[in-house]
């Protein structure tokens, strides 16, 4: 596949390191216009192709109020003290404001070597994800190391995300046990590391017994890789407080799965994920815009409703529906 015209344009751009570039390369795989979709894929397809040093993903979600944006800054800071090139390409939040954002990160947000980048979380959660994943693609390709994913709180999105990253951090504020209650035990066990955050001043003594009890119940759960068991730090992003021993165990993680080979299947596996993720957000998109299978579908979700069809049948007769349709619009008349 030979680039040309626009996309070429912001290839060249990206792979330069031009912030423009990258910015308007995201705003394109955002959008959800057939001809913009068309140079999206062109371009994602060769920024993926490029010969660079992996990233590292690092996913983060944690419950409201824990001050996830506060501690992004400050260990994005740290990470930028130390050499690397970091960026935030996800951090969704409601209506997609940029602005919003970079207030709450005003030192990250306008550091040389950081890009923060706010995906929208308007329309479906899996066209969110596919943008951020492709947005990850093009951040790579401009030479950012250090790739921070940022969920909107503790809810749906955090599968999508556990699934396009490398290691998966989950937030908590201290809560002598209460904390525990408001955590669902699915997303206690993606988590490769949990960080008790704010543990300074008054809530340094409740942090203590937050991090034995999350702790006590990682070790009722089996971890996700072979080469490392899940850990529980106590960290403050407002003081600094062990932000250099979250980094260090971070690095200790990825050094696990380097050695233990699993970094490759890890990307394979996830690969293939979002491939088959890909095609049933594809499928369904094309079912809700062909009119007559959209109009047959609410039919059947009314019978589904009232019990007078099972939903398994009606979904065969959906799926059987669109494909008549898509086929009669294919074929050929003969001559």
């Amino acid at each position: 596949m030979t680039l040309s015209g626009r996309a070429l344009a912001l290839f060249e751009g990206i792979v330069r390191g031009d912030r423009g570039s990258l910015s308007r390369g995201i705003t394109l795989v955002e959008s959800t216009r057939p001809d913009h979709r068309a140079l999206a894929r062109d371009l994602v397809s060769a920024c993926a192709r490029l010969q660079r040093p992996r990233s590292l993903r690092i996913g983060l979600t944690g419950t409201p109020g824990v001050g996830k944006s506060t501690f992004i800054e400050a260990f994005g800071m740290l990470l930028l003290d130390k050499g690397h090139r970091a960026v935030d390409p996800s951090s969704s939040r409601s209506g997609g404001s940029i602005l919003g954002d970079k207030t709450r990160m005003q030192d990250l947000s306008v550091a040389q070597n950081a890009y923060v980048r706010p995906s929208p979380s308007r329309g479906s959660l899996g066209g969110v994800a596919r943008a951020t994943m492709e947005s990850i693609i093009l951040t790579e390709a401009s030479g950012y190391d250090i790739c921070l994913v940022e969920t909107v709180g503790v809810g749906q999105s955090e599968t999508m995300v556990a699934d396009m990253v490398d290691i998966f951090v989950l937030l908590l504020q201290p809560g002598s046990g209460d904390e525990l209650q408001g955590v669902k035990r699915g997303i206690m066990e993606l988590a490769d590391l949990v960080i008790v955050n704010k543990a300074d001043g008054a809530l340094e003594i409740p942090a203590k017994l937050t991090r034995t009890e999350i702790a006590n119940a990682l070790h009722l759960m089996v971890p996700r890789r072979s080469s490392w068991s899940p850990k529980c730090i106590r960290a403050s992003a407002v003081t600094g407080y062990n932000l250099d021993r979250v980094w260090s165990t971070i690095e200790k993680y990825f050094d696990g799965l380097r050695i233990s080979g699993e970094w490759d299947k890890l990307r394979a596996g996830q690969q293939s994920k979002w491939m088959w993720r890909e095609v049933h957000n594809l499928l369904m998109a094309r079912i809700n815009h062909d009119p007559g299978t959209r109009g047959f579908a609410d039919t059947m979700a009314v019978n589904v409703a009232d019990g007078s069809v099972p939903p398994g049948v009606a979904a065969e007769q959906i799926v059987d529906r669109f494909l008549d349709s898509h086929a009669a619009a294919n074929k050929k008349p003969i001559s």
